[in-house]
């Protein structure tokens, strides 16, 4: 079997923390489990992360960026809204909820929450949903002085929030209800 190195190494490594976080949860996942997994050793893995929780916060970074797609342009921010929260809860609904679980002892451990995860994954990119509102203020849909950060991320907030609360995807007709008598009287003019 050929040695991995660099890119290609450190994805093994990611994608077993990943397996591994899923399969066990962030309390039972080991780094020498993580090692096996992949294939390597633990002072190969230890190079590269220098604890546990640094390893789990770049395989839930990683999943996550190979992930981010660009939000569907229907037109219409109403549109662009019912079509990227169906597709968010149809591809991430039950993670949602999963994750909440397994990450539970990581987020007590390191006092920190989905906020500052979220953060990380971005890492300065710019969100489908910057995208999905500066194309409607362009368009004239909404108006800018009424969409705080807040407003802005509610939708998709709520639709984690019932994801989470559900452990299942959302339905079409609660997305519907989330943007048309929630989220739009708020942004439009």
């Amino acid at each position: 079997m050929e040695r991995r190195r660099g890119e290609a190494l450190e994805a093994a490594i990611l994608e077993a923390a990943w397996d591994e976080l899923n399969e066990r949860g962030y309390a039972n996942l080991t780094v020498d489990s993580v090692a096996r997994r992949a294939g390597t050793s633990k002072p190969v893995i230890y190079r590269r992360w220098s604890d546990k929780q640094q390893l789990v916060e770049a395989a839930v970074v990683s999943r996550n960026v190979t992930q981010l797609i660009a939000p569907p342009d229907t037109g219409s921010l109403r549109g662009d809204l019912i079509a990227t929260l169906e597709d968010m809860s149809q591809k991430r609904g039950a993670l949602l909820g999963q994750l909440s679980l397994l990450l539970a002892g990581y987020f007590a451990e390191t006092r920190t929450s989905y906020f500052e995860l979220r953060e990380a994954i971005l890492a300065g990119r710019t969100s489908g949903r910057d995208e999905i509102m500066r194309r409607a203020v362009e368009r004239g849909e909404l108006d800018p002085a009424r969409l705080t950060p807040r407003i802005a991320a509610l939708p998709f907030d709520l639709v984690r929030a019932e994801a989470m609360m559900a452990l299942r995807p959302v339905t079409p007709e609660v997305i519907e209800e989330i943007v048309d008598t929630i989220f739009l009287p708020l942004v439009r003019h």
